[in-house]
């Protein structure tokens, strides 16, 4: 199918965000009507999922990456974002396969300290970027349904160019920041998000304990822990008034 332009597909709907092809990978066969879109130098397919017209892509790995894609579905008029996939823990009761939604995200990797900011803080803007809380209720409990309540942590999700593999800086984390998790992206469409004052959340299935076995747990569980994350984003629209999210 030949891609269409962006401007004939500029309407208001909810955008699904992962950084790898797996993380969203199980979602794309339940889009109906789906149709495929260039957007800049992303691919987007288009469709209705549990009702409401969404856009579904892969914005590659990392904050820049997951920023730019962010920007690009923004000014298409998407009105609230989910960014879903994997993360490793940080949360010492968190296991593989367990779900962590975000309360907030902030990035764990800036540093201007020296300059009087607190760590993790971009000069400017908040140091946390707060979590939509109708979807962060509504994930919860689709979080509850598809793995249980004893298995979710609504937490912080801290973010950085930097794949965690070591107990040593899972324990900054943990101290500095009370994070639960550690991923990539998720704090970049975040602040993008806040800037276009836009309704966000992500949703994290844990693929590892961010330790020194996170590069052997990342690949042995990251396409069942994104087949997690999948059931919780299904339920989040499913909880989520379609009326609301109808095209303009």
């Amino acid at each position: 199918m030949e891609p269409l332009p962006v401007s004939e597909t500029s309407t208001s709907r909810l955008g699904i965000i992962g950084a790898m092809p797996e993380e969203v990978a199980t979602l794309r066969p339940h889009l109906e009507a789906a149709r495929e879109i260039k957007a800049g130098t992303f691919d987007i397919t288009e469709g209705t999922l549990q009702g409401h017209p969404v856009r579904l892509a892969v914005c590659g790995v990392g904050k820049v990456n997951a920023a730019a894609l962010a920007q690009q579905m923004l000014g298409m008029g998407t009105h609230t974002l989910i960014f879903t996939g994997v993360a490793g823990a940080v949360d010492p009761t968190l296991n593989v396969g367990d779900v962590v939604v975000s309360k907030d995200a902030l990035q764990h990797d800036v540093n201007v300290e020296p300059l009087g900011y607190a760590a993790g803080e971009v000069p400017g803007e908040p140091l946390r970027f707060d979590a939509d809380g109708a979807l962060v209720e509504a994930a919860q409990a689709a979080a509850f349904d598809a793995v249980g309540a004893e298995r979710v942590r609504v937490g912080t999700v801290a973010s950085g160019d930097v794949f965690v593999a070591d107990v040593g800086h899972v324990e900054r984390l943990r101290e500095s920041f009370g994070a639960a998790c550690a991923e990539m992206e998720g704090a970049a469409v975040a602040q993008v998000a806040h800037r276009w004052q836009t309704p966000w959340v992500v949703v994290r299935s844990i693929s590892d304990t961010a330790d020194h076995q996170a590069s052997v747990d990342f690949r042995a569980f990251t396409v069942k822990a994104a087949q997690t994350a999948e059931a919780v984003v299904l339920g989040i629209l499913s909880r989520l008034p379609v009326a609301q999210t109808q095209p303009n």
